[in-house]
């Protein structure tokens, strides 16, 4: 599977993979930045953005969809970051893969199994009536019966885009994320433990990672460190970027 990505910078490489119902837009920003020190790929996971859309979902398979990536690109050995799913999918890639990983950093998730949470955001995305849609003031409008945050709604709808012969499309395969979403929410176990440099950051207003998580986080990564960004929640990147972006920097530049 090809994956759509876009590359910035010079240096080490450093692979930036985006959340459930993100795509790499989310984070070009924080790329943009970091490349003044590496070569900093911004990828598309499958189902999501610009990238092939497929009915397999699951953490090994995003694992192996990022050791082809990384293969196909000439690169042995990288800084991986992933936020959230993402965030799980680089876990999965460190604990089958080690060697290939140089510094690993996770945005506000644990490699636990989680409750749930996003069947509102399901039911919104699925009640939009992509053949009748005009435009996207209708879509945003269908998603505010479900989801009263602004931003939230603006965030889902990145992933609306029209198309060719006319009318609106979802950029994400939904159906397949939807059928896989209990595998998102799935623990992340692998093969080997990750002893390299790794850094969870977690929101201070979100509740994805605990402090009582870092035992299971410690016993799969065990070099693990875990930062708090006391002011945002979990979309991190978005909330507190000048904060995360320090962080980051502090932690890669780092012996």
């Amino acid at each position: 599977m090809e994956l759509n990505y876009k590359s910035f910078g010079q240096g080490d490489p450093l692979i930036i993979l985006h959340g459930m119902f993100g795509t790499l837009d989310n984070w070009q920003t924080i790329a943009k930045q970091l490349a003044e020190d590496y070569t900093v790929f911004i990828v598309d996971q499958r189902n999501h953005g610009r990238s092939p859309h497929a009915p397999e979902m699951d953490y090994p398979t995003m694992a192996e969809d990022l050791h082809d990536f990384m293969e196909s690109h000439w690169i042995y050995k990288a800084h991986l970051l992933g936020h959230s799913m993402g965030g799980k999918t680089v876990m999965q890639f460190a604990l089958t893969y080690p060697q290939m990983v140089d510094k690993l950093v996770v945005v506000d998730i644990a490699p636990k199994t989680y409750v749930g949470g996003h069947q509102v955001i399901f039911e919104a995305l699925l009640s939009v009536d992509l053949d009748k849609l005009a435009n996207r003031k209708e879509a945003e409008a269908q998603l505010g019966n479900y989801i009263d945050d602004f931003g939230v709604r603006q965030f889902l709808l990145k992933n609306l885009t029209r198309k060719k012969e006319g009318g609106f499309e979802w950029k994400m395969n939904l159906a397949a994320i939807w059928a896989h979403y209990q595998d998102i929410l799935k623990t992340v176990t692998g093969p080997e433990v990750f002893a390299g440099p790794s850094l969870f950051i977690r929101g201070g207003k979100s509740n994805y990672v605990a402090t009582e998580d870092m035992p299971e986080i410690k016993a799969l990564f065990t070099a693990a460190q875990l930062a708090t960004v006391e002011d945002a929640g979990h979309w991190v990147h978005a909330e507190a970027p000048a904060i995360l972006l320090a962080k980051l920097q502090k932690f890669l530049a780092a012996d």
